[in-house]
């Protein structure tokens, strides 16, 4: 299990896309933090946890396609035909498929880790600020449910159509356009901008209504779910064709 896992690691992380990406995400992120965030949103600080979630929804849409398209490498029609090799050998399809998901988490983790370390490097930079704990609840409210929900969903669809996992990629963007209500404000970050001047006061704490925080908690709810039903049409029924012979 743990030489598939290093394995296809290396074959999502160890390319050109990924690096690619990183460039980009760290390039884009250079810019949101020095153009919009060290002046503070909706009359907060830089490093307020309203400006920090507001830098990580504007890196979402990055971070979602990142995502996607490392389940691309699982979804392609190169990788169906090489499927029915793997299905050829004595593995469990089971160790394959929790390794595929693993590296496709590891991934995605290693992309926001990116986000994130550099936000954490421009704070301490600019700011001389390093209270980093006080970020952690916008992080995972902002990006787990997002993630994890297009990992899921993204696998499930690319089962179906490889190239619905291209057109899924296109989701964030469409949203941002969209005059969603406060609960899915985290979606295309009017939340971050919008709900710190409703509390009366400067720089407030930072707080979820419950009708924001239901929706995220729902989101990642439905994202495990397609996850698992994903993994189990990844598996076949009766394991691999080698042990199927061997049963027989």
């Amino acid at each position: 299990m743990g030489k598939i896992f290093r394995y296809e690691c290396r074959r999502l992380l160890w390319n050109k896309f990924f690096i690619g990406l990183a460039v980009v995400l760290l390039l884009y992120g250079a810019f949101v933090l020095h153009a919009v965030t060290i002046l503070g949103v909706a009359h907060t600080a830089p490093f307020s946890p309203w400006s920090f979630g507001d830098y990580l929804s504007r890196m979402m849409p990055l971070l979602w396609i990142g995502m996607l398209f490392f389940l691309t490498f699982y979804t392609s029609p190169q990788a169906r035909r090489a499927a029915i090799l793997m299905d050829a050998t004595p593995m469990p399809p089971k160790q394959y498929a929790l390794a595929r998901c693993a590296a496709a988490l590891t991934g995605g983790a290693l992309l926001t880790l990116l986000c994130m370390v550099e936000a954490a490097v421009f704070y301490g930079r600019m700011f001389h600020w390093y209270s980093w704990g006080s970020l952690l609840l916008p992080a995972l409210v902002t990006l787990l449910p997002a993630l994890v929900f297009a990992l899921g969903s993204g696998w499930l669809l690319g089962r179906l159509r490889s190239w619905l996992v291209y057109v899924w990629m296109a989701v964030p963007f469409l949203l941002v356009a969209l005059p969603l209500p406060e609960a899915l404000g985290l979606w295309n970050g009017n939340f971050f901008t919008a709900h710190p001047l409703t509390l009366g006061v400067l720089d407030p704490d930072f707080v979820l209504p419950a009708a924001v925080l239901a929706a995220q908690l729902l989101l990642l709810i439905a994202g495990i779910l397609l996850l698992q039903i994903a993994f189990r049409a990844a598996v076949p029924p009766g394991g691999s064709i080698t042990r199927r012979a061997v049963r027989r």
